[in-house]
């Protein structure tokens, strides 16, 4: 675990990840999202997998990286980014069920809040096993104790 104190601006960390369909039945459960595209009433063995999902997905995973747990962090929000018209997250490619998605994660500010806490600000990427772009989100913002 990295101590706030430890972190640089442009460092990055790296995971891999994926969403199966048990998993994604649970989180449509749990969220109620209830969507047309999201109904599996087929027998395909890839089903298309909620944005929102993927974003969790990814946040759980940043949580988890061994850079990041044992801190004592909570996600604050995102600040839009002004070359996107102020929005912070692009999917520019569907997710599916079981796709490995490689995950990238980098520290793009870091500011004193006070003597007990600081924020960074993490950019997300998420691309295939073929280094083709799903997703990018960008500005998420995270108390985290010193």
């Amino acid at each position: 675990m990295k101590k706030f104190r430890e972190f640089i601006i442009g460092e990055s960390f790296y995971s891999t990840c994926s969403i199966s369909k048990n998993e994604l039945e649970q989180y449509l459960k749990f969220s109620r999202i209830k969507n047309v595209l999201l109904d599996d009433n087929s027998k395909e063995k890839q089903q298309l997998v909620s944005g929102r999902a993927v974003l969790a997905r990814m946040e759980g995973e940043f949580t988890r990286l061994s850079q990041i747990y044992g801190n004592h962090i909570i996600f604050l929000g995102t600040d839009g980014d002004s070359e996107w018209g102020n929005r912070n997250t692009r999917f520019l490619k569907p997710c599916y069920t079981d796709q490995v998605l490689k995950l990238k994660f980098t520290i793009t500010k870091k500011e004193d809040i006070d003597d007990e806490f600081g924020k960074i600000t993490i950019d997300y990427e998420g691309s295939t096993q073929d280094n083709e772009l799903i997703i990018i989100s960008k500005k998420n913002i995270y108390r985290i104790k010193k």
